[in-house]
């Protein structure tokens, strides 16, 4: 069960993740990436980030970019919540398909 410090940080981390991959994705035509959920283990030191992303045939291949380039992201969210948190967590990030399974889902049952 986590506390309510750690629900409070993953919210902000998410919402500033968020923000940083809006304004990237802005570079890359015709890609939406979308924070879903981010958790923070209960020392604070690491937040895995799920994503999703659209088109979902991409997802492998953005997961693959973010995962590369998780300094220069990690660089930016401690510049944006530098004055609310002390250490900022290693990121880990992970390809959210529950979409992808709810929409699966919903082509059975229409069968």
């Amino acid at each position: 069960m986590d506390s309510k410090r750690q629900n409070k940080i993953a919210r902000l981390l998410q919402k500033e993740l968020g923000n940083i991959f809006l304004i990237q994705a802005k570079s890359m035509k015709h890609i939406i990436i979308t924070v879903t959920e981010v958790r923070v283990s209960a020392d604070l030191s690491v937040a895995k980030a799920y994503l999703s992303v659209f088109p979902s045939e991409r997802g492998q291949e953005i997961i693959q970019h973010v995962t590369d380039n998780v300094r220069s992201i990690r660089y930016e969210l401690g510049t944006r919540v530098r004055f609310q948190l002390r250490i900022i967590p290693e990121l880990k990030f992970f390809l959210d398909e529950s979409l992808d399974k709810l929409e699966h889902i919903d082509e059975l049952l229409k069968k």
